[in-house]
């Protein structure tokens, strides 16, 4: 009765056109047998409107009842996984594309050089360090060691300014808690320092090297350490060879929950910049401490919550920062401690139509890094502001990277694109030439494909672009399979770049699609305000409006299209197949945002308000039930083929939202199109995940999709 009447009031609420019917679902085939799911008797009142709430028991990942239930609907998926006709030569062929060297961006310290390296098929990435870049890479720290399975990844770096000692981080099975330690780089040992429960922290050393700033939280309970909501980050220093007990507490605000620190000590030792955040906002605070002064406070310099500012560097008392403060596509401003009111700020790079992401300073001059239409471009201006000169970059793609101090004359960076392997260049400050230093060689020829950018109209008319990537000849006979990807939230952008998951996706005869939908970053403030709380609904018209041009053009239609995406994009993925279930034949909502309604109650969820708003605000409320993808799920309409994905030590996006999700989504369906739950082990929310558990899951995403598409002969992928 409580389920039937909440079912009613959000069906009420939503209204979305096709989806507001039962549809009628063509046949195909035989449905799945699912494990049954109990419900129980909950509905909660927000706001005068009861929502039940019949899986809320999943959300206890601890309980016996809930693991029945998991490895249940594990049996199920491996047993329809295992026998799609291919997925076994997909995987071989993922294996082989895989197997190529992987670099990061080198950085400089105290006289070396650190990156580092992925043979190929490594679980984890290896830190190497050298003193001159044409001597023979030592090897620092090898993730590999940690775990046999590759489940320990390494999270985190910072070297002393003198290169004699590292502190790194780590992270097991996925979750974002951290353990940190410290290793002396002469002989590779560690050292007795360990620090616990630290989370989002930055990590940066004092000029005399004798220690370092990090944040951490207070001890949580072990049993519910992956799902108890994080609040109160604290500011601490650690002294080399003391105990964590004994940390010197350098800020926070006990009458601020929600905020965080990042720290960075100015490359000069003089002073501790503190950037204070609220969620996930794109905007901060600022404050700052003179460590030449034993005694000195941490002073406020920008005590508003209002814009973004990134430090740069100092002359002095004199602070660069980027900013979105009046320049919703951010500038570069200096800020004179002494003088901080904004009437005496001084704008050294003003605003462009370009968006910029980022800034540094090398070689005494600054290095921009700009989004043209989600492209990297890249320009070197002087301290005064006037123009170099622009970085002249491969092609269409993503740069990253620029790094580097104020006296060096050499910085270096990545260039990738979809069909160019991430290549490391290193930039001649002086002459502004770029030289390769680390390129791989990748078991395909790029010249068989091709990538276009297309604009197209949104629902409310807004121009969005999104890019094409498929092998050359493509037909527009609306009979190619094709995978949809996008996120839309966050101020993230997204941006060309190399996978070979993708690849080999390309190579199964399908068209990759990345739409840049609002919420995002790609053209700056206004762009992503325009998919945030009310105006969410703005990010799905897009995504959706994608769906359709790519029908209406022919590049696909709904019975050979899929879409994904991750975290925000499984939202994404969510809304979209709610809303316009006949406009796909598939979707792939991974480690998703699944429950709008209580996303806030667990981990770091409730810092995610800045972009959705919150179920305890009446306004918001009503906007997140309209689009909450577990909310707006009804029984007698036809869902394309979903496969949804979460892991067991996901501490970012908890697992309950895609268990609920699945079990309401399988008693939903009308249709013979299966719906399936991966959970993973020993995983979390996708950062360090071992390259082996990433493979076995992009070969079942695409043997999933071959089925689900009707894809021809997904087995000649072993033979490219």
């Amino acid at each position: 009765m409580q389920m039937r009447h909440a079912s009613l009031v959000v069906g009420l609420l939503a209204g979305f056109g096709a989806n507001a019917l039962a549809q009628t679902c063509p046949p195909a085939g035989t449905a799945l047998t699912y494990p049954v799911t109990k419900k129980v008797d909950q509905q909660d009142n927000y706001h005068g409107t009861l929502v039940a709430d019949p899986y809320r028991w999943l959300e206890d990942a601890n309980s016996a009842d809930t693991k029945q239930w998991v490895d249940a609907q594990n049996a199920v998926t491996q047993a329809y996984l295992g026998q799609i006709p291919g997925r076994e030569a997909i995987k071989q062929r993922l294996t082989k594309l895989w197997n190529y060297e992987r670099y990061s961006v080198p950085y400089k310290e105290g006289g070396r050089y650190f990156y580092s390296r992925n043979d190929g098929l490594q679980n984890q990435a290896v830190l190497y360090t050298m003193a001159h870049l044409a001597d023979a890479p030592r090897v620092l720290l090898d993730p590999n060691t940690l775990a046999a399975d590759g489940t320990v990844a390494l999270a985190g770096t910072a070297v002393s300014p003198d290169g004699k000692l590292l502190a790194y981080g780590t992270a097991a099975s996925g979750s974002d808690w951290n353990e940190w330690k410290v290793r002396d780089i002469a002989t590779g040992k560690d050292l007795s320092d360990h620090l616990k429960w630290v989370k989002f922290s930055s990590t940066s050393w004092t000029r005399d090297g004798k220690g370092f700033f990090y944040s951490r939280y207070d001890e949580p309970k072990e049993a519910t350490k992956l799902a108890d909501v994080n609040y109160f980050q604290k500011l601490y220093f650690h002294k080399v060879g003391t105990p964590q007990s004994a940390d010197t507490l350098v800020y926070d605000r006990p009458d601020q929950k929600e905020w965080g620190f990042h720290a960075q000590v100015t490359d000069d030792g003089r002073f501790l910049v503190i950037s204070s955040s609220q969620g996930t906002a794109h905007k901060n605070r600022v404050f700052f401490k003179d460590l030449t002064k034993p005694d000195a406070k941490v002073l406020p310099l920008i005590d508003v919550f209002e814009s973004a500012y990134s430090f740069i560097d100092n002359d002095g008392p004199v602070f660069y920062f980027t900013t979105d403060s009046k320049a919703p596509r951010q500038r570069v401003v200096a800020i004179d401690t002494r003088k901080p009111q904004e009437a005496n700020w001084k704008v050294v790079v003003p605003e462009s139509a370009q968006t910029l992401v980022s800034a540094s300073m090398v070689n005494h001059q600054f290095v921009a890094d700009y989004l043209a239409d989600a492209r990297s471009m890249v320009k070197v201006f002087d301290r005064a502001g006037r123009m170099v000169r622009e970085v002249a970059l491969p092609g269409i793609g993503s740069a990253a990277g620029f790094g580097g101090k104020r006296g060096d004359s050499e910085t270096f960076y990545s260039f990738t694109g979809f069909t160019s392997p991430t290549t490391i260049y290193r930039l001649d400050m002086k002459s502004g030439a770029s030289s390769v230093l680390r390129q791989p060689k990748v078991d395909f020829d790029p010249s068989q494909y091709e990538t276009r950018q297309q604009f197209f109209t949104s629902r409310d008319g807004t121009k969005v672009p999104m890019f094409i990537v498929a092998k050359k000849g493509l037909k527009l006979d609306g009979m190619n399979p094709t995978y949809l990807y996008g996120y839309g939230g966050f101020n993230i952008s997204m941006t060309p770049g190399f996978s070979p998951a993708n690849l080999a996706w390309m190579e199964m005869g399908g068209v990759y699609v990345m739409a840049n939908l609002r919420g995002g970053g790609e053209y700056g403030q206004a762009w992503h305000e325009a998919g945030t709380k009310l105006q969410k609904q703005n990010v799905f018209d897009d995504f959706i409006g994608a769906a359709e041009w790519l029908i209406a053009n022919k590049v696909t239609s709904p019975a050979k299209l899929a879409i994904g995406g991750g975290s925000n994009g499984g939202l994404l993925v969510g809304a979209a197949m709610t809303q316009r279930p006949e406009l796909f034949g598939a979707a792939i909502p991974q480690v998703g945002v699944m429950d709008m309604l209580r996303f806030h109650k667990f981990t770091i969820g409730w810092a995610w308000a800045s972009d959705y708003g919150s179920s305890d605000n009446a306004d918001e409320f009503k906007a997140l039930l309209k689009y909450s993808p577990l909310h707006n799920l009804k029984a007698g309409n036809c869902y394309p083929a979903t496969m949804i994905t979460t892991a067991d030590h996901d501490d970012r996006v908890v697992p309950a939202h895609s268990f609920k999700f699945a079990a309401a989504a399988q008693a939903a369906q009308a249709g013979a199109a299966p719906i399936i739950i991966r959970i993973d082990t020993k995983a979390g929310h996708g950062a360090g995940k071992p390259t082996a558990k990433q493979i076995e899951e992009v070969a079942d995403r695409w043997g999933f999709l071959s089925r689900a598409l009707h894809m021809n002969e997904p087995a000649k992928v072993a033979t490219q």
